[in-house]
């Protein structure tokens, strides 16, 4: 079974974000977060988070991207669990059985999205469609077989 799993390259996210995810979290888009949300009265962190922001489900905060990676039963179960526990408590779900097949369903959603080899990089960008918020993932390529830049050449003793 493949979720997505939260990455990081450079510091920005912990700069953009209100709480940036860790590196390695599993994720899930976390539109949910938004659903009673004003996106006018959002702070400017948040409105990041808003835009184009996942989910990490140990911190619960945010993550540019995503990349696919494998999990195991195990695990996949303890992320429901975790989530469940946090839409709870978070969110005011009236049960644990309402949050857990909340979850469930969030989870799932995620495990759909992986639906792409191992490592793919994705990226997401939430907006407001008439009284509907949207969603589109974009699989971030890396560049050409070009190089940035070389830095350095090897040469022979001379």
């Amino acid at each position: 079974m493949k979720l997505l799993r939260t990455i990081r390259f450079d510091e920005s996210d912990t700069r953009v974000f209100p709480e940036a995810a860790d590196p390695g979290e599993w994720a899930v888009p976390g539109t949910f977060a938004f659903a009673d949300a004003d996106p006018d009265s959002l702070s400017r962190q948040e409105k990041q988070a808003f835009s184009n922001g996942f989910l990490g489900l140990d911190s619960f905060g945010w993550s540019t991207l995503v990349t696919v990676s494998t999990i195991e039963r195990e695990e996949y179960d303890a992320v429901i669990e975790a989530l469940a526990r946090h839409l709870q408590q978070e969110y005011g779900a009236p049960d644990f059985a309402t949050a857990k097949a909340a979850a469930r369903e969030e989870i799932d959603y995620a495990v759909s999205l992986s639906e792409h080899p191992i490592n793919t990089l994705l990226s997401l960008s939430r907006f407001i469609e008439g009284d509907a918020i949207r969603e589109q993932f974009r699989i971030v390529q890396p560049p050409g077989d070009k190089p940035h830049t070389k830095i350095w050449e090897i040469a022979p003793d001379v």
